[in-house]
């Protein structure tokens, strides 16, 4: 019997890699095999993104392309999983009606279940979590399922990395922000589970796990009379044998606390990057997006973490042009981002989502060539601080974990013997790329920098002992 043919695609966040990760691993139970393209699949499904604006309209125009081929062979299964199916849930089947299936992020244990049905005639499917204001939080969050039990090292960038989900949802309810209403309250997954599926990883090879949480280091679990912290699950991670490096974001500013950053400095299996969203450096603004901190506060937490782990990579968010933006709110905003010196931050245009606070409240009044004149320039500050960190690397040695091969030589398709560009990260997850060849893919290999951009450090493999000098990362 010939296996059913599974196409995915995934927009969006780490969240959004893992779901599709599992999806596809409960797929696979089911008897399916991946396809290259929707035309060879049985089942094609769009794993969404509802954070930005492109995100949808990226999605949309590809549900539309679909419509033809949906025509010529209407035994194909198409499906849109995540947050903007939680987000649209009918206006999809409106906008596209030849949509078989939409799952929110809370049901994707469903998906093959309904996938079933619809094979046996039952019609499309529509399945997503309660609305936040639905009913009691406690109902509400039951109607949010934590998926995690299956993983799929093929759905995987490379079989030695894995994203864990320590938490769903969020409480924090930023007015710009759509995740608590698609992702629904937050929930900490209860320690055990976590460490043996980290456990399970590190029998399957993986030698690096990233925990995940809308804000991770907000995660607390009640067991008895004590309540398990982020600083304390990373002390058990820490303690699996195989896991080599720890990584976790995204962090919220006001959950950075000390004994949070005095683990990261103690535990040497954990890296020392702190990706900590500032979103603004202006009070007026923060305020307006509901961020429940000051710059001070903002500025305060950084000194913490250079205090305490002096070497620290810390990266930021920022939106610009978001709902009354001034031109001195902005300067503001560049002057945060001078004095963080950042190791990259994601700056983004302000993007209205219907849905929140933000949208109903404010209105989208910065111009978008503003918005657009805003973000180059503030990308053209941190590329340059980015390049000055980078460069402090020259001369160095590092360790890193390699990726693969770079994505210059995947565009060149380089394969077999011979050396290649292959891709790896260190510690404080700079990216290194280097002449090497596939054998080291999954090992952690000591290179030596020779030259940065702001986004690269370039470097040569140390085949042998050249000193005894240890550098750490920055």
């Amino acid at each position: 019997m010939t296996a059913k043919k599974l196409y995915i695609e995934t927009v969006g966040c780490q969240m959004n890699l893992l779901d599709s990760e599992l999806v596809v691993a409960s797929l696979r139970r089911a008897g399916y095999e991946l396809a290259s393209s929707p035309k060879r699949a049985d089942v094609i499904l769009f794993n969404t993104c509802s954070v930005r604006q492109h995100a949808e309209d990226k999605i949309y125009s590809a549900l539309g392309r679909l419509k033809h081929l949906k025509r010529r062979h209407p035994h194909k299964i198409i499906g849109v999983l995540g947050c903007m199916a939680q987000k649209d849930q009918r206006l999809i089947f409106q906008r596209a009606p030849y949509v078989d299936l939409v799952v929110g992020p809370g049901q994707l244990h469903r998906v093959p279940e309904l996938i079933r049905q619809i094979e046996q005639g039952s019609g499309p499917k529509l399945e997503v979590s309660l609305d936040r204001t639905a009913g009691p939080q406690a109902q509400v969050a039951e109607s949010f399922v934590s998926y995690d039990p299956l993983r799929d090292p093929q759905m995987r960038p490379t079989p030695y990395q894995a994203f864990v989900r320590i938490m769903i949802g969020c409480d924090k309810f930023c007015t710009y922000c759509i995740v608590p209403k698609v992702r629904g309250p937050e929930q900490s997954r209860p320690p055990e589970h976590i460490l043996a599926e980290v456990r399970r990883l590190a029998d399957e090879g993986c030698r690096e796990v990233t925990l995940l949480g809308q804000t991770v280091n907000s995660y607390k679990y009640r067991q008895g009379e004590r309540t398990v912290t982020l600083a304390e699950l990373l002390e058990r991670v820490h303690q699996v044998e195989g896991i080599d490096r720890i990584k976790f974001v995204t962090n919220f500013p006001l959950d950075m606390t000390q004994p949070l950053l005095e683990a990261v400095r103690a535990l040497p299996k954990v890296s020392h990057y702190l990706h900590v969203p500032a979103q603004s450096g202006s009070d007026r603004i923060l305020r307006r997006m509901k961020r429940g901190y000051t710059v001070a506060q903002y500025r305060e937490m950084l000194h913490r973490i250079y205090d305490t782990v002096p070497e620290a990579a810390v990266t930021s968010d920022f939106i610009v042009g978001f709902c009354g933006e001034s031109e001195e709110d902005f300067q503001q905003t560049v002057r945060l981002v001078e004095e963080g010196r950042f190791k990259n931050s994601y700056i983004f245009k302000y993007s209205p989502r219907p849905g929140t606070k933000a949208h109903q409240l404010y209105a989208d009044d910065v111009p978008e060539q503003v918005k657009r004149r805003r973000n180059n320039e503030l990308l053209a500050v941190q590329n340059r601080i980015s390049l000055e960190l980078n460069e402090r690397f020259i001369g160095r040695q590092v360790e890193v974990l390699v990726e693969g091969p770079s994505k210059a030589a995947q565009k060149q398709a380089q394969h077999g013997e011979g050396p290649l560009q292959l891709c790896g990260r260190t510690l404080c997850d700079r990216i290194v790329v280097f002449e090497g060849n596939l054998r080291q893919v999954g090992q952690i290999l000591p290179v030596r920098i020779y030259d940065a951009t702001p986004h690269t450090l370039l470097g040569v493999v140390v085949t042998q002992h050249v000193g005894p000098e240890v550098y750490v990362l920055q």
